[in-house]
């Protein structure tokens, strides 16, 4: 019998621990490594043989919206199930056309979980009902579409950590990219938003439920 290897992405212990244990209750499902951030993500897809990654987005450090693009990059053939505490309006369509194989809340019902990463494993993107319904109603209303869900993937990202207060710099060394690259997105940003500041980026993140 063929076994899916799961990578396991949360920075609760304890919550890893409760999905480890329910998924390998399936005989074809194994959980061979865990991480609590993005950048340990990062290096688990570097050292493990892995099928699927379950990952939350919201983790201190390197968050799963940053590791998303550089774990695509790095494993192309390895699907990416987002697992969030945000309402799929929040996150869902962005991500997955950031590459995310799949979006699930955490109040799902738990068999959904199982449905999602055999599907995945099999090369698959899993979309739920939820999820379906919002791609639906983007198709029928492109126009009308948020600004933020016109921002590419690489300024979603910079634009979620300028609204944490992070700056400049310190976003440019944890993306890997110059500060003059990341000044240039951040000029974009504003432009596709019409803000005028970060403090605007904050309260514009906030306001559309996207910060913590």
């Amino acid at each position: 019998m063929l076994v899916t290897r799961i990578g396991l992405v949360d920075d609760h212990a304890i919550l890893r621990t409760g999905l480890r244990a329910f998924i390998e209750e399936q005989s074809d499902l194994k959980v061979i490594a865990e991480a609590s951030n993005g950048r340990e993500a990062i290096d688990m897809v570097r050292q493990h043989e892995l099928d699927v990654l379950l990952m939350d987005i919201s983790m201190p450090g390197q968050s799963g919206i940053d590791a998303l693009a550089m774990i695509r990059a790095k494993a192309p053939d390895v699907g990416i199930i987002i697992l969030s505490g945000y309402p799929e309006e929040h996150y869902a369509v962005n991500l997955i056309r950031q590459g995310a194989s799949g979006y699930l809340n955490k109040q799902c019902d738990p068999a959904e979980i199982i449905v999602a990463l055999r599907k995945v494993a099999n090369g698959h993107r899993y979309i739920s009902a939820e999820v379906a319904e919002l791609l639906a109603q983007q198709l029928s209303r492109n126009d009308e579409c948020l600004p933020h869900e016109r921002l590419s993937e690489r300024e979603f990202q910079v634009f979620i950590r300028l609204a944490k207060g992070e700056t400049v710099g310190d976003i440019a060394k944890d993306l890997s990219l110059s500060v003059k690259t990341v000044s240039t997105y951040r000029t974009r940003i504003m432009e596709k938003l019409t803000l005028q500041s970060n403090s605007d980026l904050t309260y514009y993140a906030m306001k559309n439920g996207l910060l913590d």
